[in-house]
């Protein structure tokens, strides 16, 4: 897919922290079979993998996790049984990348309290991890690490050793967490050097992204491939409605190698053993469903499905799989909310090879609802348009909405039609 964000999926909705080799294969097998036609190619182990002892609806205090004698994590055997030889994700990785997909894992920002506990040794250096630890930095929901002392030049050999370890693996995918909420500019540029001096071709995504500035724009794209604009996202109508200002500030300054992330696609079963809520399939109707994927690929978010895909339903399939829904994120210029007027939302957007303009009409009112296209300003002279859900064509002058729901259409160009 040309220009498009990344798309894959993440264990988080659906496992926590406690997801298992035997998962991730279950799911990227899956992936490969359904979804890996349609672009999406990456498989994400999110936190607490190192955790043994990790448990759903939270994070342990004092967890033992597990480090190799550098301070650097290592896969939990009894959740990860390839990695019982010392071999970390390799095996797992190779699997994965046997199904043509790409292998992700989760980080935290820092380094584990145990290894300062224990001053391990920073690998290569003559350094400890309490002579590069910042004690004074914490993350707030996630007690294992304390931050990097980045005056120190322990600091960045840290970094530079752990990725290194994560490229010998063959991790093609880090999401480094505790990085922007509040923003550590000087953790995030010292990761995507350890990055570039890992020789590997590792994307970076940071979250959570809570109140992140476009201020940090040019600091974003230079060090990472996507970046979250808000904290966890899940199957909540109230969350997807934030999510429309937020998208409608980062929209027009999406580019390839440099997204803003409207977080995952809680959809399909989740919540199997997750930090919230019990088993279940996605509480968002099937309107809001078709909604939040129209505001993510007007908005090129990239897209990472949070369900666990062997036991998801062919509805779903359906939403991550419409290739003209999916068109729009990889082949859309001039992305912008144009309207807003109580709870009526328009998005256009343009296709960069045919001329079609895409056209997201959203309602978020409880009712269902008509609009006249024609009479709003931004939205192209046109008879009909074709409705990219369904395929059929329909009038631009009564445009009827299902509550919480959306009409997204592609108007083309007076020479093709």
């Amino acid at each position: 897919m040309t220009g498009a964000p990344p798309l894959g999926w993440n264990s988080w909705d659906c496992f926590g922290t406690t997801v298992t080799e035997d998962e991730v294969m279950a799911n990227a097998e899956v992936m490969a079979r359904r979804l890996l036609p349609f672009g999406w190619d990456t498989v994400v182990v999110d936190i607490q993998w190192y955790d043994p002892t990790a448990r759903s609806h939270g994070y342990n205090d004092d967890a033992p996790l597990l480090l190799d004698a550098f301070g650097i994590h290592q896969p939990a055997p009894n959740r990860f049984p390839s990695s019982n030889d010392g071999s970390g994700f390799t095996s797992l990785a190779a699997r994965v990348h046997d199904l043509g997909l790409r292998f992700g894992l989760h980080i935290m920002r820092g380094i584990p309290k145990i290894a300062v506990e224990q001053a391990l040794q920073v690998k290569g250096t003559e350094y400890t991890a309490r002579d590069i630890a910042d004690t004074s930095s914490t993350c707030p929901w996630n007690p294992d690490n304390y931050g990097l002392n980045h005056d120190h030049p322990g600091a960045q050999a840290y970094y530079d050793s752990q990725v290194a370890t994560f490229a010998s693996w063959g991790v093609d995918f880090i999401k480094a967490d505790d990085m922007l909420a509040p923003y550590h500019d000087r953790e995030i540029a010292a990761y995507a050097e350890a990055i570039r001096r890992s020789g590997r071709d590792i994307a970076l995504s940071l979250s959570p992204g809570t109140g992140l500035d476009v201020a940090h724009l040019d600091h974003l794209r230079e060090n990472a491939v996507m970046w979250r604009i808000s904290d966890d996202l899940w199957d909540r109508w109230e969350d997807v409605v934030e999510q429309f200002g937020r998208l409608a500030r980062w929209a027009p300054l999406q580019q390839p190698g440099g997204w803003a992330d409207a977080d995952m696609l809680p959809l399909g079963r989740i919540g199997i053993r997750a930090e919230r809520g019990e088993p279940r399939d996605s509480r968002l109707t099937p309107d809001e469903q078709r909604t939040l994927m129209s505001l993510w690929v007007l908005g090129r978010s990239p897209l990472m499905m949070g369900g666990h895909l062997p036991e998801t339903d062919e509805a779903t399939f359906a939403l991550l799989t419409n290739p003209h829904v999916l068109r729009i994120l990889s082949h859309s210029t001039d992305n912008a909310e144009i309207y807003s007027d109580g709870d009526a939302r328009l998005w256009r957007a343009r296709d960069a090879e045919t001329g079609a303009t895409w056209i997201g009409a959203f309602w978020l009112g409880e009712s269902a609802t008509t609009l006249s296209l024609p009479t709003l300003d931004g939205v192209p002279q046109a008879p009909s348009a074709v409705d990219v859900w369904t395929g059929e064509q329909t009038s631009l002058d009564t445009l009827e909405i299902p509550a919480h729901g959306v009409r997204l259409l592609r108007l083309d160009p007076p020479s093709a039609r």
